[in-house]
């Protein structure tokens, strides 16, 4: 049976009692198969599971969709219980930010700064700040991040390195619709015709990943994102496997963000390249 806790006393208790090892699967709610796979990889690594459900003020700019960012506990429960999850810490924004946002926060630093950090000022500043708290507050031995918020995962794993924060990150490959849209609690956003036209990112990333070049894939991906039809490209980078500069050859990752309507998509694919 799934137990919701709601305050960070209540989490203390309960974590507490927990034998063995313990995983953590940090969400914003709203959640979707992706998620699911994640407490799966979850529950086949530990022996008992928390998931985390808090909608992150201090990881929204001020134009963002922080009011309108869906918020489905129940619905979110019953997915929980589906898979297995032993506790659910769904605290409200005053129980984890007492006396208002904090003045001490985790500063992504240069890597938080490009991509979706020059798009989204401050924002992994925001989420560093709430993982590391969710970190403690859980202590739990592992954790588990979507491949699909690619930096995201890379800027968690380098906080996790460079403060000795005791837990283990495992990343879970992006989990796709059938038709290769990346799944995203922002997907249900799009309108029908909106849907079709988000299509367009994993078309752009599957063609450009299959170049066998840095400059054929960017050129290749960002033809077609420039001829889709109600796509407003954000950016196209390629970096390798650390955010670092693209290599010549070898590992590195394609990334796209973009705006269809109102909403902003991000998703991002592995390519190998072989070199000029």
């Amino acid at each position: 049976m799934t137990e919701l806790v709601e305050t960070k006393l209540g989490l203390q208790a309960v974590r507490k009692a927990m034998p063995g090892t313990v995983a953590v699967v940090l969400t914003m709610g709203a959640l979707h198969d992706g998620h699911r796979e994640l407490m799966r990889a979850a529950r086949a690594h530990a022996d008992r599971l928390i998931v985390t459900i808090f909608v992150n003020p201090l990881q929204f700019g001020p134009n963002e969709d922080f009011d309108r960012y869906p918020r489905t506990l129940e619905k979110d429960l019953e997915v929980c219980a589906a898979e297995g999850a032993d506790v659910v810490f769904a605290p409200s924004v005053d129980e984890m930010y007492p006396g208002g946002l904090p003045a001490v926060r985790v500063e992504a630093g240069r890597l938080g700064e490009i991509f979706e950090g020059a798009s989204r000022p401050g924002h992994f500043t925001g989420v560093l700040t709430v993982v590391c708290k969710l970190l403690q507050l859980t202590r739990a031995d592992l954790t588990f991040f979507g491949e699909k918020d690619f930096q995201q995962v890379a800027l968690v794993r380098r906080m996790v390195r460079d403060l000795d924060l005791p837990v283990d990150v495992r990343v879970v490959p992006t989990v796709r619709e059938p038709d290769g849209l990346a799944r995203s609690s922002r997907n249900r956003y799009l309108s029908e015709a909106e849907r079709e036209a988000a299509l367009t990112l994993s078309r752009a990333l599957r063609a450009g990943a299959a170049q066998a070049t840095a400059e054929g894939a960017l050129s290749t991906a960002r033809k077609i994102l420039e001829g889709g039809t109600g796509v407003r490209l954000d950016y196209l980078a390629l970096t390798d496997p650390l955010l670092g500069p693209a290599p010549e050859s070898g590992p590195a990752r394609l990334l796209v963000a973009a705006r269809v309507g109102r909403t902003r998509l991000i998703d991002n694919v592995p390519l190998d390249l072989e070199g000029p």
